[in-house]
C-alpha cells in the first residue's frame, strides 16, 4: 500500500531507516560568523558557548581580548563572558547546563547561562606547573567531569560533581618518540578512563595501574597514524578515523570490530558522533562533519552524503546527533519503528491502515471502510502505534494527524482506556512550546522523558521563562509554587521600588488554589539583598509565625518578633524568643518590650522564676510592681530562714503597693515574731524547752494557757485585737485538758459567756464528766436541752425536757432509742408522755 508522508528526508543505510528533520533556523547576530569561531553545543536542546577560534587567521573588530558569546538554539544571545583570565584551552557544558572553561595553568572556571561566574578551582599544583595542552569536559554516571593532558602527556581527572576536590592522576602512557594525535574520556560504571591515539596504537589509561596498556593492529588497511577518536554517547561504541580517511568501527574494549569504511578522504574531519537509536538499543552509524558536508557510515558500511556551508558543528544526543550550521539546525535519527511502520511505502502494519483509513474517512470516502477492515483485529495495536509515533514527530501537522487517527481508531475498541491518548495530547503541548523559538528548548519525547519535567521546568525558570513554567506546570499537574518562589526572587534582586515589588508579590500569591507559598523565604532573600524594608513587608504577608519569627530576629525586629509570637498562641515558641531576644539586648530596653505583652511578661516571669531570681526581681522593679517584690522577698526570706529580718522591707513593698491589708499583716507578723522570741527565752529558763517560734497567735495564746500563765495570754489577747469568743474557747478547752472542773466552774461564772454554755458542755463531755455536764447542760438554752441530754446519754431528763417542751419529734425519736435498747421503764414513760401530750390537742 503506497503511502508517501512526511517521508522526504529519510534515507536508507541498509538494514537500517535514518531520517535527517529540521528543527528550526537559528536568527544569528549579524557580527557572528560561525565559520572562525569554537562552538561548544549543551545537550538537550541546551545554550551554545561561542567564542573565537585562535588557531584560524581572522581579522579582529573591536577588542583583541577573547570573548565568550552564549547563545540559545535560536541564536538569541543570553549573555557575554569577557575573558580576563589565561589562556583559553578548552571550554565545555555540563549536565547542569554551566559552562566550564578550562585555561593553560589549570585553573577551572564555572559560569551560568548568563555568564555570572559561580565558582574555580584547580586542577593541581602539578598540573598548574607543566601547563595544559589539552582539556576534555565529559559526562559520566557520577556527573560532569573535567580531563585535561599536561605538555608533558600526563592525563588528570575531576568531577564536579563529587566533594572530592582533589583531580586524580591516570598512569603513565607508555614511553615513545612519538606524540599523541587524538584522546578521549570513557565511562564505565563508576570508573572513567581514557583513551589516546598515538601513531597506528591506541592506548589506554586506567584508574589505579602503573602504566597504560598498548592495542595494536586494529585496522587492517595501510595507515600511518590515528587522528581522531569518538565514543558514543552511551559508551559502548568506539569510531577511530585514519590520515588515510580509514573509518574503523567497533566496541568500545576494541573487541569487536563492525567494520572499516574507506572514506576516500585526504582532509580531517572536524567531527565524527555516534548517533544512538531512539529505543535506546545502541547506536549502529556515525556521522562524520567535513568542511562542507557530512558523511553517514552505518556498521555495514553503507554511507549517505549531505552538503552543507562551511561551518559544521555535532551534538552527540541521547537519540541522534543534532547538526548546527549557520543558516540551519537539524537532526539525525535513526527512524522509531513506529513512525516507519505508519509512513513506510507499501507498508502492512495495522497502524497504516488506520491512518489510511482516517485520511479516507475525512475525505468522505467509502474506502475509509475497506482500509479499516484490513486492520479491525488488531486496531488496539495501531491507535497505541500511532500515539507513540506523534511523540517521535517536531511537525505540529503530522502530529494532529496521527492524533486524529488515534482518535478515530479508538471509537472501534470496546471500553478503550484514553489515558495514553492524553497524556500524549498533554506531553505534545508541552514540547511544542519548548520548541518555540521564543524559548529555544528544542527537545525529542525521548530527552524530554529522560530528564522529567521537573528538571526542565527548573531550566525554563532559570531562563526566566516563568510565565511559560506555570503553564506547564499547570498542565502537567505539577506543584507550581516554587517557580512563583524563583519569579519573586528574581523580582526582589532587580526590582528596587519595594512597594512595587510587594504589591505583585501579594497579587501573584493571594491564589487560593497555590499550596506551599513561604512569603518568608522570599523575605530571605530580600534580606541577603540589604533590602530589609522588603524583608519586614513579606514577612507581614506570611501568617505562620514560626517562620516569621527567625528573620525578625535577625533583622533586630525584636518588637514585632514578640508580637508574632503572642498573637501565634505558641507558649513554648514565645518563651524561646524570649530566651534569644535577651541575649542580643540591653536589659532595660529587653524590658520595656515585653511589659506591652501581657502573655509574654507572664511566660518571661515563670522562665525566670525556675533559672534566675535575680532577673525576675529586675523585671518586677522595672514595672514597680511592689505586691511582687514583696512576695519575692518573702519567698526568698522563707527559703533562707531570715523571715524576721525581712519583714520590714516586704511591709513597706506592700505599703509602697498599696497592700495595706498585707503590709498590716507583715506588721503583726514582725510583732509576734518578736514576742514569740521574748516569750521562748523567758519561759525556756523556768518550764525547759519550750518553742513558741512560728506558732500562731491561736496557738501561742493555747501555749500560754497550758503553761498556766493568765496574764500573757491576755496580753496577747489584746495586743493581737483577738476575739473575746476565740479567747474563752481557748480558756475553757486549757482547763478542760488540765481537769480544773472548778476552775472551770468559776469561770462560766465569772461574767456572762460570750459563748454560750454548749462549749462547756461539749468540753465535759469530751473528758465524760457527766457531772459537770449537768450543770452547764442546765445553762443552756431551752430548745437545745434535750439535744445535750441525749448527747450525754440522760435519756429520763431528756424524756422530761421533751415533755415539757412539747417536743413530738424528741419523744419518738427516744421512742426509738428506748425500744432499741430495750429500757421498758422508759419506753413506757416516754408513751405515757406522748399520750398525754397527744390528749391536749
Amino acid at each position: 500500500m503506497p503511502i508517501m508522508y512526511n517521508t522526504g528526508d529519510w534515507f536508507t543505510l541498509q538494514p537500517n531507516t535514518y531520517r535527517k528533520f529540521d528543527l528550526h533556523t537559528p536568527d544569528w547576530p549579524i557580527d557572528l560568523d560561525l565559520e572562525y569561531m569554537k562552538v561548544v553545543c549543551a545537550p538537550y536542546g541546551g545554550p551554545i558557548a561561542v567564542t573565537r577560534d585562535p588557531q584560524q587567521i581572522v581579522p579582529i573588530k573591536g577588542t583583541a581580548k577573547p570573548v565568550i558569546r552564549i547563545f540559545d538554539t535560536a541564536g538569541q544571545e543570553l549573555s557575554k563572558i569577557w575573558w580576563n583570565h589565561g589562556k583559553l584551552i578548552s571550554m565545555g557544558w555540563s549536565d547542569m547546563e554551566e559552562l566550564i572553561c578550562v585555561q593553560d595553568d589549570a585553573l577551572v572556571f564555572i559560569y551560568d547561562i548568563f555568564g555570572q561566574e559561580k565558582e574555580s578551582y584547580s586542577m593541581g599544583q602539578e598540573a598548574s606547573l607543566t601547563k595544559i595542552l589539552d582539556a576534555k569536559i565529559f559526562q559520566s554516571s557520577t556527573g560532569t567531569g573535567v580531563a585535561v593532558m599536561t605538555t608533558n602527556g600526563r592525563i588528570f581527572l575531576k568531577h564536579n560533581n563529587t566533594k572530592d576536590f582533589r583531580s586524580r592522576l591516570l598512569p603513565e602512557m607508555p614511553k615513545s618518540s612519538a606524540e599523541c594525535t587524538c584522546w578521549e574520556l570513557v565511562t564505565e560504571d563508576r570508573n572513567s578512563y581514557c583513551l589516546l591515539g598515538r601513531d597506528r596504537e591506541i592506548i589506554k589509561l586506567f584508574p589505579g595501574e602503573s602504566l597504560g596498556s598498548i592495542t595494536r593492529n586494529l585496522i587492517d588497511k595501510s595507515f600511518e597514524r590515528i587522528l581522531l577518536i569518538a565514543v558514543s554517547y552511551d559508551h559502548q561504541n568506539l569510531a577511530l578515523y585514519t590520515n588515510t580517511g580509514i573509518l574503523w568501527m567497533g566496541s568500545v574494549d576494541m573487541k569487536e570490530k563492525y567494520c572499516e569504511f574507506d572514506t576516500g578522504r585526504k582532509d580531517i574531519p572536524k567531527q565524527i558522533e555516534w548517533i544512538m537509536n531512539a529505543d535506546k538499543t545502541g547506536s549502529d552509524a556515525v556521522v562524520i562533519a567535513y568542511t562542507s558536508f557530512l558523511l553517514v557510515v552505518n556498521r555495514n558500511g553503507d554511507k549517505n552524503l549531505f552538503t552543507y556551508d562551511n561551518a559544521i558543528y555535532l551534538v552527540s544526543e541521547m537519540d541522534g546527533v543534532r547538526i548546527l550550521t549557520h543558516n540551519s539546525h537539524e537532526m539525525v535519527q535513526k527512524l522509531p519503528k513506529c513512525v516507519q511502520n505508519i509512513f513506510a511505502i507499501n507498508s502492512q502494519e495495522p497502524s497504516s491502515f488506520l491512518f489510511e483509513a482516517q485520511k479516507k474517512f475525512q475525505e468522505k470516502s467509502y474506502r475509509a471502510d475497506e482500509y479499516l477492515s484490513l486492520c479491525r483485529d488488531r486496531v488496539d495495536a495501531a491507535v497505541d502505534e500511532c500515539i507513540e509515533a506523534a511523540g517521535y514527530e517536531f511537525c505540529t501537522t503530522t502530529q494532529k494527524s496521527l492524533m486524529r487517527t488515534s482518535y478515530f481508531g479508538k471509537g472501534f475498541i470496546a471500553s478503550h482506556n484514553p489515558d495514553k491518548h492524553v497524556q500524549m495530547l498533554r506531553i505534545l503541548r508541552v514540547l511544542n512550546t519548548l520548541r518555540h523559538p521564543r524559548i529555544a528548548m528544542p527537545l525529542t519525547i525521548k530527552q524530554f522523558q529522560h530528564l522529567k519535567p521537573e528538571v526542565i521546568l527548573a531550566r525554563l525558570v532559570f531562563r526566566k521563562h516563568y510565565a511559560i513554567a506555570i503553564q506547564i506546570a499547570k498542565h502537567l499537574k505539577l506543584p507550581e509554587s516554587w517557580i512563583l518562589e524563583h519569579w519573586a526572587f528574581h523580582k526582589v534582586m532587580n526590582d528596587k521600588n519595594d512597594n512595587e515589588v510587594a504589591r505583585k508579590i501579594t497579587e501573584k500569591f493571594k491564589n487560593p488554589s497555590i499550596e506551599g507559598i513561604s512569603f518568608c523565604n522570599i523575605a530571605e532573600k530580600a534580606y541577603a539583598a540589604g533590602r530589609d524594608e522588603l524583608a519586614i513587608k513579606l514577612l507581614e504577608l506570611e501568617p505562620r509565625a514560626f517562620l516569621q519569627i527567625p528573620l525578625l530576629l535577625k533583622l533586630g525586629k525584636y518588637d514585632r518578633a514578640v508580637q508574632s509570637a503572642t498573637q501565634s498562641g505558641d507558649t513554648e515558641l514565645v518563651a524561646s524568643i524570649l530566651i534569644e531576644i535577651k541575649k542580643k539586648m540591653m536589659l532595660t530596653n529587653f524590658h520595656m518590650i515585653i511589659r506591652e505583652y501581657p502573655m509574654a511578661l507572664n511566660i518571661y516571669k515563670k522562665i525566670m522564676n525556675e533559672w534566675s531570681r535575680t532577673a525576675l526581681y529586675d523585671i518586677y522593679n522595672t514595672e514597680d510592681d511592689h505586691k511582687s517584690i514583696a512576695e519575692y522577698h518573702f519567698k526568698n526570706a522563707l527559703e533562707s530562714d531570715s523571715l524576721e529580718s525581712n519583714l520590714p522591707i516586704i511591709a513597706n513593698s506592700y505599703t509602697q503597693g498599696r497592700r495595706n491589708v498585707e503590709a498590716e499583716l507583715c506588721s503583726d507578723t514582725n510583732k509576734l515574731m518578736k514576742l514569740q522570741k521574748a516569750l521562748t527565752n523567758k519561759y525556756t529558763s523556768i518550764y525547759g524547752n519550750i518553742p513558741f517560734y512560728r506558732l500562731s497567735v491561736h496557738s501561742t495564746i493555747e501555749k500560754l494557757l497550758e503553761l498556766g500563765e493568765m496574764k500573757e495570754a491576755e496580753k496577747v489577747k489584746n495586743d493581737f485585737k483577738v476575739p473575746e469568743r476565740r479567747f474563752w474557747w481557748l480558756r475553757i478547752i486549757s482547763l478542760s485538758n488540765k481537769y480544773k472542773w472548778d476552775d472551770l466552774e468559776k469561770f462560766s461564772k465569772s461574767k456572762k459567756s460570750p459563748i454560750g454554755y454548749e462549749p462547756f458542755v461539749e468540753v465535759c463531755l469530751k473528758q465524760n464528766n457527766l457531772t459537770e455536764a449537768r450543770k452547764y447542760i442546765l445553762k443552756c438554752r431551752e430548745d437545745r436541752k434535750s439535744y445535750w441530754y441525749i448527747r450525754a446519754g440522760l435519756y429520763d431528763e431528756a424524756a422530761d425536757t421533751a415533755y415539757d417542751q412539747k417536743d413530738f419529734n424528741t419523744l419518738y425519736m427516744l421512742q426509738q432509742k428506748a425500744n432499741t435498747t430495750g429500757n421498758r421503764q422508759l419506753l413506757e414513760k416516754i408513751n405515757t408522755y406522748i399520750a398525754v401530750l397527744a390528749s391536749k390537742k
